[in-house]
């Protein structure tokens, strides 16, 4: 049985499709004629971006824009002025031919992405390796892998999918899939979660092990593989498989219901959303708002600064697509590791710690204003709430709603309609925060607590290294008495506080959340409903009581070990 990371829930039983990428060898060559391996180099450019083209034309409808968007990306890698001219300037230098020259530039490039301390920038690094190898393979005659030609069901295993392998699956004959590596950022679980196919990532070496037409089981709740099973296993993970599909269908009857628990508690359970289009999944899976818009992604997505009319555009269709339901939209969160090919960020020893998100926004207060003057013209069409990212002290908070005042007074006095009912708030991401959450409640109308950076802010550990991933703990009573001071700070004040973070959406966590008082739970939208249901089968008195013996443990294994006995949630 093989390991790895279920990130699109099924249970499949199916034949192995054994994907293995014709393999590319490049071979220095030197003292070359320069000029022709530039021609070379622009026509293999062309094939590629016109390669790039149809795939994205053959998976509109099956993609939503975002993922759509992944292949505009793509045109960007391959006419990257910055990559181009790092290759020909070592073909025309060094006198050696392009693939070995474009083998050299990609890998490099590759490195600095993958070195890179956010998970979302380190898996663009597949961008590149997929651009790099399709331009490979135009340079070297070699034909690539056609996936749209499979016609018959079969799981796909494969070292890794591209953006480009996971554009041409069809859901007909594509039950699944499992990679050798991956995260849950990676392109192939994010498209794997849009179309709605079970898949297992991050699982080691699995190609060796298989072959074409192996009986294959894909567990995608537990994580699990198993080549050439028993009758027996075949037998219990088909029971398995049936018994997801109820649940499935059950969950649907709580689609319109509201989030409350067996005493009467009542809490709201949102989605998060990267793009307007993601919206309407989280009113399929009946989500009571938007907990948190990351809005970064309209800046990522383009070759210049978005416009005040292009944000308003986003802005407005989410607005009126959640119908009076609420919708946080967090300020630019950009800077840092995160960095934007057009606009300049210093270098810096620590970028995670550094010139980001509000930090920047206070600093160009030209980007800032525009997207506060897009997002104050947006709120007459629905219900918005603004907060703030990365806010380390009051002077910040205070300068941030300052600039929001002015923009909002600047375009009442140029006559646009102006709602009265615009929430202006914060995320709780630094400990000095969190430990001054009562005076932060003083001024912010809410909170919103993002738990990734909270817990490797508190534990002073980067959650992406390996060697320090042990104090990536969410359930370390520190971190958990750093939560309830800030609810505790809000409610104090009569504000809600929400959670944004990883944390929210994980089934075990609930209990602990719910008996600190959170108030709103925003998560993926295909965790909602069973979310949902968990909280329909606590008490919030009985998760009172858990959180309370919580705060007393001395480690996370005491915390979890809590948790199991007295909720019946496993870890």
């Amino acid at each position: 049985m093989y390991k790895g990371i279920a990130v699109s829930e099924g249970i499949v039983i199916s034949k192995v499709f054994k994907l293995e990428h014709p393999k590319v060898e490049v071979i220095k060559q030197e003292n070359v004629d320069g000029p022709s391996e530039l021609v070379r180099y622009q026509q293999a450019i062309v094939k590629a971006c016109a390669d790039i083209e149809m795939i994205k034309s053959k998976a509109v409808g099956k993609l939503s824009e975002e993922e759509l968007a992944i292949f505009d990306a793509h045109l960007m890698v391959a006419n990257d002025p910055d990559f181009i001219a790092q290759v020909e300037a070592m073909v025309s230098e060094r006198a050696v031919n392009v693939e070995y020259a474009l083998d050299e530039v990609a890998k490099s490039f590759i490195s600095i992405f993958e070195s890179m301390d956010d998970e979302y920038m380190r898996e663009r690094a597949a961008d590149i390796k997929d651009v790099s190898y399709r331009l490979l393979c135009h340079l070297l005659g070699v034909a690539a892998t056609d996936l749209t030609l499979i016609n018959h069901e079969c799981v796909i295993v494969a070292h890794d999918l591209t953006p480009s392998d996971t554009a041409q699956l069809d859901r007909q004959f594509t039950k699944g899939f499992a990679t050798e590596i991956g995260g849950r950022t990676s392109h192939s679980a994010i498209m794997a979660r849009s179309m709605e196919i079970p898949a297992v990532v991050g699982c080691g070496t699995l190609l060796a092990d298989c072959k074409t037409d192996d009986v294959i089981v894909l567990d995608a709740i537990a994580g699990e593989i198993i080549f050439n099973p028993t009758a027996e296993e075949i037998a219990e993970y088909q029971r398995k498989a049936e018994v997801f599909a109820s649940e499935k269908e059950s969950l649907k009857v709580l689609k319109d219901q509201v989030s409350r628990t067996k005493d009467g508690r009542q809490v709201e359970l949102v989605g998060n959303i990267g793009n307007p289009q993601d919206a309407i999944g989280v009113l399929d899976n009946g989500g009571e708002g938007v907990g948190l818009y990351r809005t970064e992604f309209l800046y990522m997505d383009a070759s210049a600064l978005p416009t005040e009319e292009e944000q308003f555009i986003a802005y407005k269709t989410v607005l009126e697509s959640m119908a009076g339901k609420p919708v946080v939209v967090r300020t630019l969160d950009i800077g840092g590791d995160k960095e934007l090919p057009y606009l300049p960020f210093p270098k810096e020893m620590n970028p995670f710690l550094g010139y980001r998100a509000i930090r920047l926004c206070l600093d160009r207060t030209d980007i800032f204003r525009t997207q506060l003057r897009a997002l104050i013209r947006a709120a007459s069409f629905g219900r918005l709430c603004i907060m703030f990212p990365m806010i380390a002290t009051l002077d910040e908070f205070r300068d941030a709603k300052a600039l929001y005042n002015q923009e909002k007074a600047n375009l009442s006095a140029a006559g646009y309609e102006i709602a009265d009912n615009i929430e202006v708030g914060m995320m709780v991401e630094i400990p000095a925060a969190a430990v001054l959450a009562d005076q932060f409640a003083l001024e912010a109308d809410f909170f919103s607590i993002g738990t990734n950076d909270l817990i490797q802010y508190s534990m002073a550990a980067d959650r992406m290294s390996e060697k320090v991933a042990y104090l990536y703990q969410p359930y370390n009573p520190a971190i958990l008495r750093l939560i309830k001071m800030t609810i505790d700070g809000a409610h104090h004040e009569g504000k809600w506080c929400g959670m944004c973070g990883e944390m929210a959406g994980e089934p075990w966590a609930l209990p602990l959340l719910l008996g600190l008082g959170l108030d709103e739970f925003s998560m993926s939208a295909s965790a909602i409903l069973k979310a949902r249901k968990i909280i329909g089968e606590l008490d919030f008195t009985a998760a009172q009581a858990l959180a309370e013996k919580a705060l007393k443990c001395g480690n996370s294994a005491e915390v979890i070990a809590l948790v199991e006995k007295e909720s019946g949630i496993k870890f």
